[in-house]
């Protein structure tokens, strides 16, 4: 499925900036932030960082398929991730292995982020559940003057069918945006990110061309 040979966000994205999740501390609760139009931004401290982590969850009228879709369609990343200014497909191994470049737009005086992600999609083939892995990669595209390249970020989607055509999309983030940040700018993309970002998801994976797409090893 060539056309659809991107990702991010559905990295997605500003969040991925102002957010850390310790992805192996399950037993950690969250505290829930932000509950508005059906989704939820939850957070909680990370030890020894002033960064909360963050976790999004909401039900999207969609098939898996859909979502994943949208999800991988990284040049249009832009229409719908918080503050995402630039994202390039650089390799795609297959339809469900990416690697792209993404650059986002942080506000004065903070300077701009970038970072290459490799990105890749699996399904359970009992459960139907897809997880999405999109871990942050060195190499690739060369560091660029007054951007700072993040170095460390793990973020990771998982898709749970519902019903024939509606899923629970689940977000979860860990990552070091590097250098110092305002405390009022992390507080803004903590809260204001996730839920812009997938307040445009709901509308965006509506696209004609994503309620078509087919993957070979993914079944709705």
């Amino acid at each position: 499925m060539s056309k659809f040979t991107s990702s991010h966000f559905l990295f997605l994205s500003f969040i991925l900036f102002f957010t850390s999740l310790n992805l192996a501390s399950a037993q950690e609760k969250w505290t829930l932030s932000v509950n508005k139009e059906g989704i939820q931004v939850y957070t909680r401290p990370i030890e020894n960082s002033k960064i909360k982590a963050i976790k999004v969850v909401t039900s999207i009228p969609a098939t898996s398929s859909q979502l994943l879709a949208a999800i991988l369609d990284i040049q249009t990343c832009g229409e719908w991730v918080y503050h995402s200014k630039e994202n390039v497909l650089i390799k795609q191994v297959s339809p469900l292995d990416l690697i792209y470049y993404s650059l986002v737009d942080v506000p004065w005086p903070a300077e701009d982020r970038d970072y290459v992600v490799h990105i890749q999609a699996e399904q359970d083939p009992q459960t139907k559940v897809i997880t999405v892995n999109s871990p942050c990669i060195p190499g690739y595209v060369e560091e660029k003057k007054d951007i700072v390249r993040i170095s460390h970020s793990v973020g990771k989607w998982t898709i749970t069918p519902v019903s024939k055509n509606q899923v629970k999309a689940e977000y979860v983030l860990e990552v070091d945006p590097m250098g110092n940040i305002p405390a009022w700018l992390i507080n803004l993309f903590a809260t204001k990110g996730p839920l812009e970002t997938f307040r445009n998801l709901k509308v965006h994976v509506q696209k004609e061309a994503y309620k078509k797409a087919r993957f070979k090893l993914i079944s709705d």
